[in-house]
């Protein structure tokens, strides 16, 4: 644990009454490492633990979409700290004003590490207003990002020996500790804490329904927020796909794959747990699948924290790819297109492919793309634009708007890889240049997209679109 933990604020001195844990990132009860350090110390001081969320209207980029999953596990949090005798408040309002205010009488304010700008920016702030130590604890990555790396890594081949030269230190077994304070903090903090907070014994529409949140985009109907359903996945997984994942989870007709990615997203499950669950059935099943699984969760997904953490262009034009990618991109942005499409007509999946368009309505529909067609699809979306840079601001707006997964390290750096990113120049071509392509000869060629159209028709029907 000490290598996740840092004290950001270097203030020491412990004046206050309670420990408080500011939830952010790791939105979950199991294997939540911020918890467990905040359950420890207050072990060890005798002081309560009292657990705050801050929630407010205007997210970057987020939508009822987000904020309803998102809402989903938050309740569910709620439900398993109650169990354990730790109180939860769900605070609404000003992050910088709830959180100075509910750390002024802690003695220590922990939270959970933060890698996006917004999230790193509202730390730095925080810091000239919370007067107690400040500790953020790392638990969203197996590896801590700066122990993996100190600097930006060129791609997976360059990362992949140092995550793995010390992943086993951190793949140790995760001890929750009894949480044994019985005493509760002052009852004027307790009454002043629930005035700051949203009623968690509502539903997640009723508690939706007090924000003022852009409501263009519903909630997913195939996918529920919260820890409880991220462990239902993992079990169907690993039970049911996951010795077929080096073969038939690259097929988008099939759905064998573990759909975690939106709980990854919302700390609704740690990695650290998947990674455990699968390793520990690696030698009963095929270790193929397991080692293609692994990579995906720990060297791809490290890789793209790594990227949004030391590059500060990593959510503009400028800075997310390779000098040999955008003089490629530029040198090719006067050839001729065949088709160009408008943000409408893509929005709305109004194509000639058959196959980008039921990619799209997966998106809009579910909240969700299987990994393959998403490669696809911002592949076209580069080949169908006017410009590389105006490729990249549709699709980083079309994937932080519609996945439930958008506004993500991962998704960042998908749409990056698209332009290059992590990935080496290819034979050179027409519109794409050096950048990979993909068509959709290829598609037809590996998987069953005729199962693929059906399965997106069926959703569109019961979506009534």
């Amino acid at each position: 644990m000490e290598a996740r933990v840092q004290n950001i604020n270097n203030i020491f001195e412990e004046k206050g009454n309670y420990i408080a844990y500011w939830m952010q990132g790791a939105q979950r009860t199991i294997e939540n490492h911020a918890l467990e350090y905040a359950v420890v110390t207050a072990n060890i001081k005798q002081l309560p633990l009292v657990v705050f969320f801050n929630i407010f209207d205007d997210y970057p980029e987020a939508n009822l979409r987000h904020y309803h999953f998102m809402i989903e596990g938050l309740c569910n949090v709620e439900k398993n700290l109650k169990k354990r005798g730790i109180d939860f408040y769900l605070l609404y309002g000003d992050t910088l004003k709830n959180i100075g205010e509910v750390s002024d009488k802690a003695a220590i304010l922990i939270c959970d590490k933060g890698y996006l700008k917004y999230e790193r920016d509202l730390r730095r702030r925080l810091i000239d207003i919370v007067q107690c130590p400040m500790v953020e604890v790392e638990g969203n990555l197996i590896v801590p990002v700066e122990i993996t790396s100190p600097k930006e890594e060129y791609a997976a081949r360059t990362i992949r020996s140092k995550i793995k030269r010390v992943l086993d230190d951190y793949l140790y077994d995760f001890q929750e500790e009894n949480y044994l304070i019985t005493t509760k903090t002052d009852k004027k903090l307790i009454k002043r804490w629930r005035e700051l907070s949203l009623d968690t014994d509502k539903t997640p529409e009723e508690i939706c329904s007090r924000l003022k949140l852009d409501t263009k985009v519903s909630p997913s109907r195939y996918f529920k927020g919260g820890e409880k359903e991220a462990v239902r996945l993992l079990d169907v997984f690993i039970e049911d796909k996951l010795d077929k994942y080096d073969t038939l989870g690259s097929d988008p007709s099939l759905g064998n794959v573990s759909y975690l990615s939106p709980y990854l997203h919302f700390g609704n499950i740690s990695p650290q747990c998947i990674a455990k669950r699968v390793l520990a059935v690696r030698d009963n099943t095929n270790k193929e699948a397991v080692d293609n699984f692994l990579e995906e969760l720990i060297i791809r997904r490290e890789l793209s924290f790594n990227f949004i953490y030391y590059n500060d262009h990593y959510d503009s034009w400028e800075g997310i790819t390779y000098p040999w990618a955008y003089e490629s991109l530029r040198i090719h942005s006067v050839d001729e297109r065949e088709y160009i499409y408008n943000l409408e007509e893509l929005e709305e999946g109004r194509t000639h492919d058959s196959y980008w368009n039921a990619a799209q309505h997966e998106m809009v529909l579910t909240g969700y793309m299987h990994g393959y067609m998403r490669m696809y699809w911002c592949k076209k979306i580069l080949e169908w634009s006017r410009s590389p840079k105006k490729a990249y601001e549709t699709a980083i707006y079309l994937n932080n708007k519609y996945f439930l997964d958008g506004r993500d390290p991962n998704s960042f750096t998908g749409v990056a890889w698209c332009f290059g990113k992590h990935d080496r120049a290819w034979k050179e071509r027409e519109v794409y240049g050096k950048v990979r392509c993909m068509m959709a000869t290829g598609l037809k060629r590996k998987f069953n997209m005729e199962g693929y159209l059906d399965k997106i028709n069926n959703y569109i029907k019961e979506g009534g679109h």
